[in-house]
């Protein structure tokens, strides 16, 4: 069966030995990912979708920490998502999450979860890995239920660290065809401006790192089309 796209293709080749012990070589790095989760706050019996879920990591801390709650993954990646679906198991948590193969700016959750709409959606240093990142923006917010969040948490520009912390940091991240988005707070004001939607955005540790959290309305506005 092929790929779902180029690019599952290319994530199924970086992470092809990396898959086995990524969560033990980037929990020192990624920062910001645990203070996302705990900002979460999915209503009683709401649903959660992580998009570029990865190893399932965070997925299951969400489901740990809201046993109420379904959770929902959708990656490019098949071998990635096959690491997740171990974990899951050996989680117990088979019962409560659910993993989705999609490209980030186009998949359809209906057909892989027979949902069209989620309370909480979030992106943990995935955009940076995501070619059509901003459309996966546009399309995450789509998916909002009204009054639903979407949550970002991703390298930043390390604005406020010596430069040469920012360049060696950047050609090792180039090297996993990672790339910090330096436009992440512009494009998601368009996104939040195009769906009627509130934006609060932050820049953590010196801005090592960036969080955004975008707020739905209680009705869907009507949707204006990016340029």
């Amino acid at each position: 069966m092929t790929p779902v796209s180029a690019q599952g293709e290319v994530m199924d080749r970086v992470y092809r030995r990396q898959r086995h012990v990524y969560d033990l070589s980037r929990k020192f790095f990624l920062l910001g990912r645990d203070r996302l989760i705990a900002t979460l706050k999915p209503p009683v019996g709401g649903q959660v979708l992580e998009i570029g879920c990865g190893t399932a990591r965070n997925l299951i801390a969400v489901a740990r920490l809201h046993p109420g709650v379904a959770c929902y993954g959708v990656d490019v990646s098949r071998r990635m998502l096959a690491t997740a679906r171990a974990a899951i198991e050996r989680a117990g948590l088979a019962g409560q999450i659910a993993l989705g193969e999609g490209d980030a700016a186009d998949f359809d959750a209906g057909r892989l979860f027979t949902r069209g709409d989620f309370d909480c959606i979030f992106f943990s240093y995935s955009l940076s890995m995501i070619p059509s990142w901003s459309q996966a923006l546009d399309h995450a917010t789509a998916l909002l239920a009204p009054r639903g969040r979407l949550h970002v948490v991703d390298f930043g520009q390390q604005e406020g660290l010596p430069r040469w912390f920012r360049a060696v940091l950047f050609e090792w991240l180039d090297r996993f065809h990672v790339a910090p988005r330096g436009e992440l707070e512009r494009v998601l004001g368009d996104v939040a401006r195009r769906h009627g939607s509130d934006l609060a955005f932050r820049r953590l540790y010196r801005g090592y790192a960036w969080s955004a959290e975008l707020s739905a309305p209680a009705q869907a506005a009507p949707f204006e089309k990016a340029h």
